[in-house]
Order: C-alpha cells, then structure tokens, then sequence
C-alpha cells in the first residue's frame, strides 16, 4: 500500500513536470497603476477621501463665507485666532475681517491653531501636500494643536505623482528643505492598539476650500 501511494505520488510529479505550467503574461508598464477615481469630479472626488481618512472638509463659496466657516469653528471648538504667516492669507483674512496672529508672540505656549496654504492636494488620498517654503515654515503645520488649510479647487490634483510634479514645476532646482504629505490628523495605536490622536503633530487637520474667483490664489 505505502509503495503505491508513493507510486502515484511520483507519477503525478513526472505528469506535472512534463506540462510545466504557462508562464504569466507580460505586464503593461505603461498602463496606470491605479484605476480611475471613483468620481469623475477630482474635486469631489478629494473632499470624499479627505473625510475618509478624518479630515474636516468645508466648502467655502467667498471670502466671506470663509469667514463665516472660520468663526464657527472657532467657537464650536472653543479656540482663539490662529496664527498665520503667510502674507497672502493675512491680506485674504484680513480683507474678510478674520482675527489672526501675524506674530510669534506666546507661539509656544497657546498655538492652538495654525492655518497655512499648502502646494496640492491629492484625490486619491485625501492628502494635504505642504513644503517649508513658504513663510509658515516647518513648524506651523506641525506644531499647532490643529492644522487649519485654505485651498484652492485649482490645487487638487489626481494622483501623489501629480502634486510632487506641482511642486517640482514651482520650485525647479530650488527644492524645499521639507515636502510634507499629510493624510488626516496625526495618530497612532502602538500602544495596546488603543489609537490616540495628535501623537506625533496636530490631532485636527480641517480644510477650507475657498471657491476661485478675482483673488488669486495664496502663494505656496
């Protein structure tokens, strides 16, 4: 019985060595490696995977509006100005009449809230690209309790090839010392799988996506 087995062990062996199995077929290099967005509007498409991954998506039709949406937050979360850097978005907030920190004055101490531009954001991801090139620098977007963004629709790009290829056309030979892809608030779950918020930078990243209109948008 054993040699028989053993037998017919073998004999399946020398049938499937003497029909070795097809090989795969050639992959398209140049096919995209990931398939459509699911929504056509990369627009939409973004605020839909931005909310995915835990970020807080407003719509803003005007400066006005923006306006509007920032003062809510500020007093649904209970939080003072934001400290902004960045010339262009203190002459847009400004001009709608938005309190903000132009200063460094207590940054350490009580930044609750830093809002910055960013270079692009991402549909496929959800994700926020930011560099250090601009006036809010490395820490702005890091340190502060909560990251707030002011975009543009123009700034949504499809995929991470497109928003670094942004940044490359912008930049040139002059790269930034920091290129950041942020995808929701910062987290974890190293300890005991339990998953905490703001481990290791803001624990909020909220985006006001400002309609395009006469003003351009805030340089990055």
């Amino acid at each position: 019985m054993a040699e028989s087995s053993r037998e017919a062990i073998l004999t399946r062996i020398r049938q499937g060595l003497a029909q070795p199995a097809p090989l795969p077929p050639r992959p398209d290099f140049a096919a995209p490696v990931h398939p459509p967005l699911t929504n056509p509007d990369a627009v939409v498409a973004f605020a839909e995977s931005f909310q995915r991954v835990g970020g807080e998506f407003y719509y803003c039709e005007s400066p006005a509006h923006l306006a509007e949406q920032l003062t809510a937050f500020q007093k649904r979360r209970q939080v003072g100005a934001p400290y902004v850097w960045e010339p262009e978005l203190q002459a847009l907030l400004q001009a709608a009449g938005v309190a903000f920190l132009a200063d460094e004055t207590r940054f350490v101490e009580q930044a609750d809230l830093g809002l910055t531009s960013c270079e692009a954001l991402v549909a496929r991801t959800g994700s926020i690209l930011v560099a250090a090139a601009t006036a809010s620098g490395r820490r702005l977007s890091i340190y502060p309790d909560q990251h707030l963004v002011v975009a543009r629709p123009s700034q949504v790009v499809a995929e991470i090839g497109d928003a670094l290829r942004v940044v490359q056309a912008r930049y040139g030979k002059q790269m930034p010392s920091m290129i950041s892809l942020t995808s929701g608030p910062s987290r974890t779950a190293d300890i005991e799988k339990t998953l905490v918020l703001g481990a290791h930078g803001p624990r909020r990243l909220v985006l006001f996506l400002l309609e395009e209109d006469e003003v351009s948008t805030p340089a990055s």
